[in-house]
């Protein structure tokens, strides 16, 4: 009998991507998966609970992996916010390119909305936290609650595009899927035009300077 190999979780969802493309669908069982794949079914349940916990580790992985190359950059280091959420897209749709048969089986296997997915769930609290620590600049209204909800508006949004993004992608059959390389370029460009705070601050304080200016001359 052969011996039982060591397995890790980049294992497991290794095996699990190779069959479902295989067979266009879920494993029946852990054990028939863990056998086919020549490891104790107990292996499996260290690493996930269910194949839908490998479902939903396969996009945080992808996300992880874009944070791993981006990270070893020294360009992307000095980057600003806009720079370094453009080299994420480019990079996280390279990793989704590189896989785009799986995507596709398990984005589309799927009947709800991109937005409803809950296989899409530990991503959004990635890509999220992502977008949280960018330092994006935003209006400073020395308020604490509508900082928060200025906060969370943002990541919402950066959530709802990357999902927009993702639909595009899906559907896009031009060559080296060109066409949603130039989607990404404008719809991150158009954000942070609109997200451009610079004129808005100068008329928040050109407004304090004429009401400083209006309470002295009284």
């Amino acid at each position: 009998m052969a011996k039982k190999k060591k397995i890790s979780t980049n294992d497991i969802i290794s095996f699990y991507m190779d069959f479902v493309l295989e067979h266009g669908e879920q494993p029946k069982t852990v054990y028939a998966f863990a056998k086919a794949n020549n490891f104790e079914e107990q292996k499996f349940y260290e690493h996930f609970g269910s194949f839908e916990a490998v479902e939903k580790h396969v996009f945080v992985a992808f996300y992880h992996n874009t944070v791993s190359v981006l990270e070893k950059s020294e360009d992307y280091q000095s980057f600003d916010a806009r720079n370094k959420l453009l080299s994420f897209y480019f990079t996280f749709f390279e990793n989704l390119t590189a896989n785009r048969s799986y995507v596709k089986y398990a984005l589309e296997h799927h009947k709800n909305s991109l937005k409803g997915l809950s296989l899409l769930k530990d991503l959004k609290h990635a890509f999220t936290n992502y977008i949280e620590h960018l330092d994006i600049d935003l209006i400073d209204i020395k308020q604490e609650q509508i900082d928060r909800i200025q906060r969370r508006g943002l990541k919402e949004t950066a959530w709802l595009q990357l999902l927009l993004t993702m639909k595009f992608w899906l559907d896009d059959t031009s060559p080296a899927f060109e066409k949603t390389d130039l989607f990404i370029e404008k719809s991150v460009n158009t954000s942070f035009d609109v997200l451009d705070v610079a004129p808005i601050r100068s008329l928040i304080d050109f407004g304090k300077f004429i009401f400083k200016e209006k309470i002295q001359m009284k």
